[in-house]
């Protein structure tokens, strides 16, 4: 009787020499792994949000800017037009996690100078201030007041609720699960948060989000950041600035 040769698939543990066949088969398989993982790592990267070309700016240069201070719903420094430039609102807020309202408070309504470094990202810029960077000013000869809010009316937006801070710049990925609680660290802490919105509304993609009130967001909105929603509310417009007035959740639809 003829004996059968040995099947080239069958692979004992103990020999050492590996069959052809499974050889062959156990490359296939980890090249078609390999490339699987490679595809799955260049689709995440893809789909994943674009960080910004957003950063710190040094505008100023050591210098400090001049205007009058408001503190609703943050602090807010109100830039008149001078030398060819229209006039400026400039969010304000601290060098780590933190507002600037315990400077801000007792010079509100006043000619003020402020000094610090820039954070921007497109038309969103945020001036965090040095230690002592908020002082009073002397009121410039003929200065004009600053120009009474201007109503823009009721809009439902579509968007994510960031801290501007890191959304401008200071932190990449500055929005997305991955920072909502760096971002409501930030909020908690007096950086003023913005809505950032899927559609432009008056030509720009954020807006500086206050409370029904006009004060600062309500904490309840904190569970809320960090995920596309749907908000509705009163916005207006101070100088270059678009503030978005909130709803309570309950009292206009949200929705992710």
């Amino acid at each position: 009787m003829t004996p059968h040769p040995p099947d080239p698939g069958f692979f004992l543990g103990y020999s050492k020499k590996i069959p052809p066949a499974f050889l062959r088969l156990s490359l296939v398989f980890a090249a078609c792994f390999l490339l699987g993982l490679a595809t799955a790592a260049l689709a995440l990267s893809l789909g994943g949000s674009n960080p910004g070309s957003g950063g710190y700016v040094d505008e100023l240069k050591g210098g400090r800017v001049s205007g009058v201070l408001e503190d609703r719903p943050y602090p807010i420094l109100r830039v008149p037009a001078r030398d060819g430039r229209a006039s400026r609102a400039i969010m304000l807020a601290g060098q780590g996690k933190t507002g600037v309202a315990a400077q801000a408070g007792p010079l509100e309504g006043r000619w003020t100078e402020v000094g610090g470094i820039f954070v921007k990202r497109g038309d969103l810029d945020m001036l965090l201030v040095a230690g002592d960077g908020i002082k009073p000013a002397t009121t410039p000869v003929n200065a004009a007041e600053p120009e009474a809010p201007v109503p823009l009316g009721r809009w439902r937006l579509t968007g994510e609720i960031c801290d501007g801070k890191c959304y401008a710049g200071a932190m990449r990925p500055g929005s997305g699960l991955a920072h909502k609680a760096c971002a409501n660290l930030c909020i908690i802490g007096g950086v003023p948060p913005v809505f950032v919105t899927t559609a432009p509304v008056e030509g720009r993609n954020f807006l500086l989000m206050a409370g029904p009130d006009g004060g600062p967001l309500p904490r309840a909105l904190l569970d809320k950041t960090a995920v596309l929603m749907e908000l509705e509310g009163e916005v207006e417009r101070r100088d270059d600035l678009l503030i978005f007035r909130v709803d309570m959740p309950g009292k206009a639809g949200t929705g992710s």
